[in-house]
């Protein structure tokens, strides 16, 4: 690494773990082990404390606190709140969904669909990544179990009408669930008067440690639990609770309420200022979703006739972390399902990087980038094969050859 500062722009991947989040969980590691099932005083303090961690966490969603059910993760959340509908509904063998989810619930689905017989209905996003409800409308049947669509997209951050959704879902008298685990601390949530049946979040995407979610219920929901056992969270999910990773999202649930107005100005003005240095310094620049609401922090930008690998080499020995999109399924030589989803031209596709930005980067941050990146942009298009128009693979659009 050529640079000795690291510069994090990966925050759609994981947060740095925030400082005041760290010093509120440190007790439980040491002083403050007591289980919080225990009936004696010391195991009854702890309790108070995951109490407290409760209500920030329904603070932050608008909820309230017996609707929080903690989670080892988002997939832990997403695949309750899926299978808990499975269960409760037997009889309905079809889900919808989108075609631009996480594998958190893509992969539920999927396996829902090859082992168990269920029908899935994954809608399609246009150009720009948004989904059209009426859509939605026609693909709801009688046996229609759930509905679960993302609250906003973790490679592009385009936001979705989870709310209006919900409406839909409502009134037909289907379960609607939404993975905010992108959303949360990033754009406001209300559940106050919402239609949304269950919604899950992570904390290490707002600062919190990794290992740590929790699973909106709305009260009133009929809830099957994914792991059965004690009598943990009401009953709800068993296991002795991870009490400092609760504790811990509970204080990263109360600085992510405080930041909101900082995510959506501050970072906004910084992701805004990064885009608009790329496309004003490099040629054949696509910004993927950029027609549609996004959450503030998120730029996906494709590079055409390169490969995003390359570039994310070239980057990371400048000593800046980005991304080619979701974490979960790096390692894969394939485009994006969520770019291929959006028919971003394969000659682009390969080239997609993803910056996520967040409370703790700086101008300093985004003048390097954008000092940088034309550079190596330059080097690898004179290298690649494909510099002179050549299509990528043969293709110069999703599902269309030479």
């Amino acid at each position: 690494m050529q640079n000795d500062k690291v510069i994090y722009l990966d925050n759609n991947a994981t947060t740095r773990v925030a400082p005041e989040v760290v010093r509120e969980m440190e007790p439980f590691f040491s002083d403050l082990y007591g289980n919080p099932s225990s009936m004696h005083f010391f195991g009854g303090k702890v309790q108070k404390d995951l109490d407290v961690a409760r209500e920030r966490v329904a603070n932050l969603l608008g909820a309230k606190p017996e609707e929080i059910i903690f989670t080892s993760c988002g997939t832990e959340s997403d695949s309750t709140a899926i299978l808990s509908a499975t269960k409760i509904n037997p009889e309905k063998k079809h889900i919808i969904t989108t075609s631009v989810e996480h594998p958190g619930v893509l992969n539920v689905c999927k396996h829902l669909e090859s082992s168990k017989g269920y029908k899935v209905t994954y809608l399609e996003v246009d150009s720009e990544g948004r989904i059209n409800l009426n859509e939605l409308k026609s693909a709801i049947n009688e046996h229609t179990a759930i509905i679960s669509i993302m609250w906003a997209n973790n490679e592009t951050g385009v936001v979705f009408p989870v709310e209006e959704a919900a409406k839909i879902a409502a009134s037909r008298n289907v379960l609607f669930h939404t993975d905010a685990v992108q959303a949360a601390g990033k754009i406001p949530i209300n559940l106050k008067n919402s239609k949304i049946d269950m919604l899950s979040i992570s904390g290490h995407k707002i600062h919190a440690p990794k290992g740590i979610g929790a699973l909106y219920v709305k009260k009133g929901t009929v809830f099957a639990p994914f792991l059965i056992g004690g009598h943990q969270e009401k009953g709800r999910r068993a296991g002795t609770e991870n009490v400092p990773y609760i504790v811990g999202l509970g204080k990263a649930a109360e600085l992510a309420e405080k930041n909101l107005k900082k995510e959506n100005s501050y970072v906004k003005k910084l992701r805004d200022k990064l885009e608009k240095g790329i496309i004003e310094t490099i040629e054949n620049v696509r910004v993927n979703g950029g027609g549609a609401e996004r959450l503030p922090n998120s730029l996906n930008i494709s590079f055409e006739y390169i490969e995003g690998e390359s570039i994310l080499i070239f980057l990371s020995e400048k000593g800046i972390c980005a991304s080619s999109g979701s974490a979960c399924t790096s390692g894969s030589l394939d485009p994006s399902h969520v770019l291929l989803s959006m028919r971003v031209p394969l000659t682009f596709a390969h080239g997609s990087i993803r910056f996520s930005l967040s409370v703790y980067n700086t101008e300093e941050d985004v003048d390097f980038v954008i000092k940088e990146l034309p550079e190596i942009i330059k080097k690898l298009r004179v290298i690649s094969p494909f510099s002179e128009g050549k299509p990528l693979f043969g293709a110069d659009s999703v599902g269309h050859k030479h």
